[in-house]
């Protein structure tokens, strides 16, 4: 099975405090790239009640299944590679099996067939290492709203805490309370 833990630390930002990191961190404005993240969720929100959320992510002319999982460290993220073909029969409410998200469901009493296709949040993205972790500056569009978001991955979340909480600091950012992608395009239909 296709899986990893994610560890990682996110910060909303304002536009304008998206545009001073972007100026001011080692990243190279000309390897920016476009995601699009394809979101899925059953009627009753039985993904969001387990604390988990399934995404097709089409990135880099490839398309991925992801599902995550609250996990001690982070997240647990399952995996399933899907051609093009598949991604849009999913996202037609046609279920094609995905053998390792559809063990992780079953294991949460979720039929794959109950999940349905919600829509969509496209991200324009810049990444660099920075000292032992991936730092991520990401502008993201969806339902007729556009958010900015500073994220680091790292290896241990100790490492992660202290370099995420070192950026904040340095550049006079105030930590705020920081929904995931799906939560906050699932809060913009409220």
């Amino acid at each position: 099975m296709t899986q990893e833990i994610e560890i990682e630390f996110k910060n909303l930002l304002t536009e304008q405090e998206y545009e001073q990191l972007l100026q001011a961190l080692p990243f190279d404005i000309e390897k920016r790239f476009t995601q699009t993240n394809y979101y899925f969720e059953t009627t009753g929100f039985d993904l969001r009640a387990h604390g988990s959320a399934l995404r097709i992510r089409k990135k880099n002319g490839t398309w991925t299944a992801t599902l995550k999982e609250p996990h001690v460290e982070g997240l647990l993220e399952t995996h399933d590679a899907i051609t093009e073909e598949q991604a849009y029969q999913w996202m037609s409410d046609e279920h094609i099996t995905l053998p390792n998200i559809q063990q992780r469901l079953s294991s949460m009493g979720i039929q794959l067939t109950d999940v349905l296709f919600r829509g969509s949040l496209l991200t324009e993205r810049v990444e660099e290492e920075y000292e032992g972790t991936l730092i991520v500056l990401d502008r993201s569009h969806y339902n007729n709203k556009t958010d900015y978001e500073l994220e680091l991955e790292a290896q241990t979340k100790q490492h992660g805490e202290h370099i995420f909480n070192q950026l904040l600091t340095n550049y006079n950012i105030p930590k705020k309370d920081t929904p995931n992608k799906i939560q906050r395009f699932f809060q913009s239909f409220s």
